[in-house]
């Protein structure tokens, strides 16, 4: 066997984790650099123009937006924490115990959300923070799951979208749910 084919052997035997490339790559830096900018502007948005905004909505489209910016904020809250908790680990300030300890008080794959935002009239600029957030989420969620494997498939079953439609009328007509 050549020097070649014995190369070649070894890189079949461990394949290339690219979530983990990704994880302690200038491409992870840049991903923490877009979600901690989109907190900030999210924030901006909510204490200055989008109280203004608020005060020309409907009441069912207010509420609605009471709503959808205290989940914006819940999630922004929990995306933020993942990617602090993800530098940390990246530069070697927690120890792989520590992380996932703390990594079980992130919550990302039940936070709710809307893709029909718009119909409601709600501010463009609140409804694009809450699309880039969404997105954002996708990413995470995506990525924690390749580098710590924990989506088990009773948690891909219980995703609902008929639930999630239910809460969105009920959220806009102020009607209560019961789960």
């Amino acid at each position: 066997m050549s020097e070649f084919d014995r190369n070649n052997e070894s890189e079949k035997q461990a394949p290339i984790q690219l979530a983990k490339k990704f994880a302690y790559s200038d491409k992870f830096k840049k991903l923490f650099g877009e979600g901690m900018q989109l907190v900030e502007e999210s924030a901006t948005f909510l204490d200055g123009p989008g109280r203004d905004a608020v005060k020309d909505l409907d009441r069912a489209a207010s509420l609605l937006y009471g709503t959808e910016s205290m989940r914006l904020t819940t999630r922004l809250m929990q995306l933020a924490s993942w990617l602090l908790l993800q530098r940390a680990a990246n530069e070697g300030e927690m120890s792989v115990d520590q992380i996932l300890a703390e990594k079980e008080k992130v919550k990302l794959e039940n936070l709710p959300h809307y893709n029909n935002l718009d119909q409601h009239r709600l501010p463009r600029e609140f409804t694009d923070l809450v699309e880039q957030s969404i997105k954002l989420q996708s990413r995470i969620v995506r990525l924690d799951d390749e580098l710590y494997g924990n989506k088990s498939d009773s948690d891909k079953s219980n995703i609902n979208p008929v639930n999630d439609q239910i809460e969105l009328i009920s959220t806009t007509f102020g009607a209560k749910t019961y789960k």
